[in-house]
């Protein structure tokens, strides 16, 4: 009951985003500008917030970073292996080859926040420094020959990975931030949980339920099943304990990032199949997120 308590009101806030774009007028081109204020505002200044403050034990921290790297690496070979269990273009295996291993940060802060507090955040933002970039790695390598885009200028720029980066410099050298910036980003960071929950709700699309049916289920069936199966056994394996086996497992349990349909539009994916599975594990992982917090206590 805990954990459904600290579960419904985020996926609730999610639905609201869902029922506001829906039925409230929301037009399309303010959700886009409401998830880049997000993404480059409101989410950086929550971890370096978060992580500036944190006194981390880097040397405690690098099992749960080496098991996340196995188990993103285990979701990238899955997501290779549809292209051969599936007949479709090459344009919906390589955006669908996203659901496999990406996760959706918002949704992931949100829960490490209530489940585990700031500790939570911090230990989350370490993880999620280390596999961003593998992340937009694979995915990009693999929509490359489907089109153009700024990819190393994107990866390089991406402002959650520079947020985490200096946020760990912070932390690691002992510096403080001063009291007049540490308020600004307080009050930057109370906005980012909620607003990007509801952003991620704007962003769900349902209408593409029918389309790459094999790749759109197995997609889901990984991300949500398998690969939290595979952390569990590599968490134990690796001897995890407390808030780092929570993390790990919260992280690999996700559901697929709204930047993954972003991505395969702009290099000339198959978007409306990323889109359904975007939309597809988000909707379910209000059922197994629980289920595998449950087991991770």
């Amino acid at each position: 009951m805990p954990i459904i308590a600290i579960i419904i009101p985020i996926f609730t806030l999610i639905l609201l985003g869902w029922a506001i774009r829906r039925h409230g007028g929301l037009s399309e081109g303010f959700r886009r500008d409401l998830e880049r204020l997000i993404y480059f505002i409101f989410f950086p200044a929550l971890l370096f917030h978060s992580l500036a403050h944190a006194r981390l034990d880097l040397l405690a921290a690098w099992p749960m970073v080496l098991v996340g790297v196995l188990f993103t690496l285990t979701g990238m070979g899955l997501g290779r292996l549809s292209k051969n269990l599936f007949h479709d273009p090459l344009p919906v295996y390589a955006a669908a080859f996203q659901c496999s291993f990406r996760f959706n940060s918002f949704v992931g802060l949100a829960v490490a926040e209530a489940l585990l507090g700031q500790a939570g955040i911090a230990a989350l933002g370490l993880l999620m420094g280390v596999l961003v970039p593998m992340a937009n790695l694979a995915a990009v390598a693999v929509l490359a020959r489907h089109g153009e885009g700024r990819w190393l200028r994107e990866l390089i720029g991406n402002p959650l990975i520079l947020a985490t980066a200096a946020g760990l410099a912070f932390s690691l050298t002992g510096l403080e931030v001063p009291e007049l910036a540490g308020t600004t980003l307080e009050l930057l960071s109370r906005a980012a949980l909620p607003l990007g929950l509801i952003a991620v709700g704007a962003g769900l699309r349902l209408d593409a339920l029918d389309h790459a049916r094999g790749h759109l289920w197995y997609g889901v069936a990984v991300k949500l099943l398998i690969l939290p199966a595979v952390a569990w056994g590599l968490s134990l394996a690796f001897g995890l304990t407390g808030i780092w086996f929570q993390t790990a497992i919260l992280l690999a349990a996700l559901p697929v990032s709204t930047v993954a349909y972003v991505l395969a539009n702009r290099m000339g994916g198959d978007g409306r199949i990323i889109a359904a599975q975007v939309a597809v594990t988000t909707l379910l992982s209000m059922i197994t997120l629980p289920l595998w917090l449950s087991l991770s206590r």
